[in-house]
C-alpha cells in the first residue's frame, strides 16, 4: 500500500488541524508538539503525490515512499491514543463522577502522564519523519503538484447497464445448440453420457462468467430444463463444500453447515431425481481428477438423460479432466471493435460519445492498449464514465503504467493497475482494504466491508456534503467502486448487498497491499515482515504464537473456523496493542482472556458461531472504541455483560443468547446504536424497556426468536428513524405492533420472511411514504396487501416470494390487489413448491 502514502498524510493533517483536536491538544498539553507534527507532514504531502506516480519506475523512491507510509502509520496509531484517552475520560465522567476522576489522576491515564508519554513518542515520529525529508536527492527531485481529479465524485453514480454482451453471440449460440441436444457423444464417440460436460476455457478478464449468465438466462434455455443450478466453486474444490452449493441452488436457499456431507449428498441426489437439470460450475481452479469423479458421480446419479453441467475455468488441464465434448468452448480475446463498443457503453451517457469526438479519439488509443480483454476495457471506461474534461482522458492515454515490467505480477494487467491508480484516494484507500476478502469465499458482504472501513477509520465524514452517517458514506463508497467494476456479480438482499470480486481484481489488490496484509499459512511463519498491519490465520498452533512476538503494529487478526488455543490468544491481545480488527468465527473459543480488556483501539470484534462460547468477561466494557460486536450463532451465550452500556462508540450489535429479557440500563441504553441483529434467541419474550437507543437505530433485524413478542414493549408513541427492518421466523406476530408507526417518515426498506401466522399487512403501511422496497418471502397465511398501496409514490421494488394466496391477489393486470401495486416500476412473483 505504499501508493496510500498520500491519502494517509492528507487524513492524518486534516485530523490534527480539526476543532476536537485543538481542544484534546489543550487538555494534555502537546498543542505545540502536535503543530510542528503537522508541518512537517503538511511539507512532505506538497510532494507525495509525485513520488506516488514516479515510484513505478525507480526503486529509490519507491523505498521512500513505503518509509514514510509506515511512519505515517505509526502516527496514526499515536494520534488514536487521543481518541482513545477522550472516550475513556468522557465513560469515566459519565459513571463515576468525581470519585473516578481522582482515581484516574493517580492513574497511568492522568494527564500529566499522559502528556510525559505521548511526548515522547511524537518527537520520535517527527524524527522519523525528519530522516526521509531530509534525503535531499530524492527530495529535490519531486514537484508539488494538482492531483486533477483528486477528490472523486461524492454523488451516487449512476451504474452502467450490463445487460447485453458485445462480442460473444457467436460463442452463446454453440453453447445454446451443444445444451438443448438430447444426446450427446463423449470424447471416445460413445453416447452413452446421460449428462454431458461443457468447458468454457479462458484466460482471466475475458468474460466467461458473463457468457454463462448469459446463456443461464437464455429464455430458450430456461424453458428446456426442469431445473437450473448455479455454483461458484471454491478454490480448493472442496466435495462438502461444493455439495452445500449446489444443494442451496437447487433448493433456493441457503443449506445448513450442521449438515454431513452424507446428508448433503442424499438430499441433493432426492432434488437431482429424475429431473433433467442445467449446473453451471463457475470458476474452477483445481484439476483434481478423484474429487471432479466424485461429484460427477453424485449428480448424474438418477438425473434425466439430456441433463448438462457447463463449467467455467481459465485451466486446460481442467477442461480435458471434465469435458465430455469434442473441442471446448475457447474464448479468444474481442476485436478491436468489440471492445471498442464496450468501452463506449461504459465510458459514456448513451450517445454522448458523439458530441465529444475527441474523447472518442482518444478512447480508441486506450482500447488499444487494453489487449481485447474486456474486464480491463470495462474497468476504465467506467473509470471515465461521464468525465468529459481532456485532461482526465490524457491521463490515462498517456500513463507510464502501460510500459511498466510487470515481472513477478505479470497476471496484473496494466490497464487495472491504472484503474486503481486513478481512483480517487478516498476509494483507493477502501479498496487496498478489500485485501482481506479471502480469495477462497465465495461471496462477501458490503455489511461487513463497510464495518471493517469503519474500523480501520478511512470513511471520512469531512468529504460527504451533509450530515451523513458513517454507514451511509461507505455503502455511497461500496456503489462508487461496484459502479467502477472492481465489485461484480453484486445481489441486494435489501438491508445489504452480496458480491464478489474477479479474481485478477482481488490479485491487483494483494499486490497493492503486499507487505501489509498477509496470511499465515502452514510453513510461512518466517516470511512475516515486522511492519505487517493485517494477519489471516489458517492454523493457530505453537509455532504460530512463537512468531506472534516478533510483531507489534498489527491492526487486524482474522481467522476463521480454526482450533484457537490459548496461547495464541494471549499473544494476540498481549502483543498487539493497536487492534482494529478481531475476526474469529466458528473457532472453537471457549473463554477470552482478561488481556482482551487491554485493546483500547478495538473497533471491531466478531466471535460469531462459537457455540463453546457461554459468558463474555465484563472486561469487554473497557473498549470504548468498539463499534461493532458480533455474537450471532453463540447459541449457548448465557447474556451480555450487564455493563454494557458504558460501549459509548457501540454502532452495531448482532446477538445470539440464552436470555429471556434485556437487563435494565443494557442495550436499551446504548446511545449510538444504528444497526441491532437478534437471531436464534430462542428464549427471549420482549425487545428492551427503555427506549434510548431506538433514536439512533436505523436497522433493525430480528430472526428466529420463537417465543419473541414484538407488542410486548412501550414503544407507542416513540419516535422512530428506523430506515431498514427485517422480520423473519416470529411464529408470535400475527401483526405488526403498533409502535412501528414511529417510523412512517423514514422506513425505506421492509422485509417481512416465514412468519407463518401473519394474515395481514397494516392499513397504516400505507401511510409510510419514504418506504422504496417491500419484500415479503413465505408468509402462506398472507392473503392480500392493505388498502392504499397507491399512495406510496416512493415504492420502487415489491417482492412476493413463496406466498401462494397473496401472489394470486397481485397478478399482473388480473389480480384483485394489482391496481393498488401496478404503479411500482419492479414487482417480482415466485413460489417455490
Amino acid at each position: 500500500m505504499a501508493d496510500l502514502a498520500f491519502p494517509l498524510a492528507t487524513k492524518l493533517i486534516e485530523k490534527l488541524g480539526s476543532i476536537a483536536y485543538e481542544q484534546i491538544c489543550l487538555a494534555w498539553g502537546v498543542k505545540a508538539d502536535l503543530k510542528k507534527l503537522q508541518r512537517t507532514m503538511s511539507i512532505i504531502k506538497d510532494v507525495l503525490l509525485d513520488a506516488e506516480q514516479k515510484q513505478e519506475h525507480n526503486q529509490q523512491i519507491r523505498s521512500w515512499v513505503r518509509q514514510l507510509k509506515d511512519v505515517f502509520l505509526d502516527a496514526e496509531d499515536l494520534l488514536d491514543k487521543f481518541e482513545c484517552e477522550a472516550l475513556r475520560r468522557e465513560v469515566v465522567e459519565t459513571f463515576h463522577g468525581t470519585t473516578g476522576k481522582v482515581r484516574r489522576f493517580f492513574s497511568r491515564s492522568n494527564p500529566i502522564a499522559f502528556h510525559f508519554r505521548v511526548g515522547n513518542e511524537i518527537k520520535e515520529i517527527r524524527e522519523r519523519l525528519d530522516e526521509p525529508k531530509s534525503n535531499k536527492a530524492i527530495f529535490d527531485s519531486l514537484t508539488s503538484i494538482d492531483h486533477h481529479g483528486d477528490g472523486g465524485d461524492h454523488h451516487e453514480r449512476p451504474f452502467v447497464p450490463a445487460s447485453k454482451v458485445i462480442g460473444r453471440e457467436s460463442e452463446k449460440e454453440e453453447i445454446v445448440n451443444l445444451l438443448m441436444q438430447q444426446g450427446d457423444n463423449d470424447q471416445s464417440g460413445n453416447s452413452n453420457n446421460k449428462v454431458s460436460v461443457i468447458p468454457i476455457v479462458g484466460i482471466g478478464g475475458l468474460g466467461k462468467t458473463t457468457l454463462a449468465k448469459w446463456v443461464y438466462d437464455d429464455k430458450r434455455v430456461v424453458g428446456h430444463f426442469e431445473l437450473r443450478m448455479w455454483a461458484s466453486v471454491p478454490v480448493d474444490f472442496e466435495l462438502t463444500r461444493c455439495t452445500r452449493l449446489i444443494l442451496g441452488s437447487a433448493l433456493d436457499t441457503a443449506m445448513s453447515y450442521k449438515l454431513t456431507l452424507d446428508q448433503l449428498q442424499e438430499r441433493l441426489r432426492e432434488a437431482l431425481k429424475d429431473k433433467k437439470f442445467l449446473l453451471v460450475l463457475d470458476d474452477v481452479w483445481k484439476d483434481d481428477a478423484l474429487k471432479w469423479s466424485q461429484l460427477r458421480d453424485l449428480v448424474i446419479e438418477g438425473a434425466k438423460s439430456g441433463s448438462k453441467i457447463l463449467v467455467t475455468t481459465r485451466n486446460t488441464a481442467v477442461a480435458s479432466i471434465m469435458g465430455t465434448i469434442p473441442t471446448n468452448i475457447n474464448l479468444e480475446f474481442l476485436s478491436f471493435e468489440e471492445c471498442l463498443s464496450l468501452f463506449v457503453k461504459c465510458a459514456f451517457k448513451e450517445g454522448h460519445d458523439k458530441q465529444y469526438p475527441n474523447l472518442f479519439e482518444m478512447g480508441k488509443d486506450i482500447v488499444r492498449k487494453c489487449g481485447g480483454v474486456p474486464l480491463a476495457v470495462k474497468t476504465l471506461g467506467s473509470q471515465l464514465y461521464s468525465k468529459t474534461d481532456e485532461r482526465d482522458w490524457k491521463l490515462v492515454r498517456d500513463s507510464e503504467i502501460w510500459e511498466l515490467k510487470q515481472e513477478d505480477n505479470s497476471h496484473i494487467l496494466p490497464a487495472l493497475r491504472l484503474s486503481y491508480t486513478r481512483l480517487p484516494p478516498h476509494l483507493r484507500q477502501c479498496l487496498a482494504y478489500c485485501c482481506h476478502l479471502r480469495k477462497d469465499m465465495i461471496k462477501f458482504s458490503s455489511l461487513n466491508l463497510i464495518r471493517h472501513w469503519m474500523a480501520h477509520g478511512i470513511l471520512d465524514q469531512s468529504r460527504v456534503h451533509g450530515n451523513m452517517e458513517l454507514e451511509d458514506i461507505g455503502e455511497l463508497y461500496f456503489k462508487d467502486l461496484w459502479a467502477r467494476s472492481f465489485f461484480q456479480n453484486v445481489i441486494d438482499y435489501g438491508t445489504h448487498y452480496v458480491f464478489d470480486m474477479h479474481d485478477l481484481i482481488h490479485d491487483l489488490v494483494q499486490s497493492v497491499a503486499q507487505g501489509e496484509c498477509f496470511t499465515v499459512k502452514y510453513t510461512n511463519t518466517k516470511d512475516i515482515s515486522e511492519n505487517v498491519r493485517h494477519l489471516a490465520f489458517l492454523e493457530a498452533g505453537q509455532n504460530v504464537s512463537t512468531t506472534l512476538q516478533k510483531l507489534n503494529k498489527v491492526r487486524t487478526v482474522a481467522a476463521n473456523k480454526i482450533d484457537i488455543d490459548e496461547s495464541f490468544l494471549h499473544t494476540s491481545f498481549s502483543r498487539f496493542k493497536y487492534l482494529r480488527v478481531v475476526e474469529l468465527p466458528r473457532c472453537s473459543l471457549q473463554v477470552l482472556p482478561i488481556s482482551f480488556g487491554s485493546l483500547k483501539h478495538l473497533r471491531l470484534l466478531d466471535l460469531s458461531y462459537n457455540k463453546a462460547i457461554t459468558k463474555i468477561p465484563i472486561v469487554i466494557c473497557r473498549l470504548q472504541s468498539l463499534q461493532t460486536l458480533n455474537f450471532f450463532g453463540c447459541e449457548n451465550l448465557e447474556e451480555l455483560p450487564s455493563d454494557i452500556s458504558k460501549l459509548f462508540s457501540l454502532t452495531s450489535l448482532f446477538l445470539t443468547a440464552k436470555q429471556t429479557s434485556f437487563t435494565e440500563n443494557g442495550v436499551g441504553c446504548l446511545k449510538s446504536l444504528r444497526l441491532l441483529g437478534i437471531s436464534i434467541c430462542s428464549n427471549l419474550t420482549s425487545l428492551p424497556r427503555e427506549t434510548g437507543y431506538l433514536a439512533t437505530l436505523r436497522t433493525l433485524f430480528i430472526g428466529g426468536c420463537k417465543q419473541l413478542d414484538l407488542g410486548n414493549v412501550n414503544y407507542h408513541g416513540t419516535p422512530l428513524r428506523l430506515q431498514k427492518l427485517h422480520i423473519k421466523d416470529l411464529p408470535w406476530m400475527v401483526a405488526l405492533p403498533e409502535w412501528f408507526q414511529g417510523a412512517a417518515n423514514t422506513l425505506q426498506i421492509l422485509i417481512i420472511e416465514s412468519c407463518e401466522n401473519l394474515e395481514a399487512l397494516p392499513g397504516w403501511l400505507a401511510s409510510f411514504t419514504s418506504l422504496t422496497k417491500l419484500f415479503l418471502y413465505s408468509c402462506s397465511r398472507l392473503s392480500s396487501l392493505p388498502e392504499g398501496m397507491r399512495s406510496l409514490t416512493s415504492l420502487r421494488e415489491l417482492r412476493i416470494i413463496n406466498c401462494p394466496k397473496l401472489e394470486r391477489r397481485c397478478q399482473r393486470n388480473i389480480g384483485e390487489d394489482w391496481p393498488e401495486i401496478s404503479h411500482v416500476p419492479h414487482v417480482f412473483f415466485h413460489f417455490v413448491n
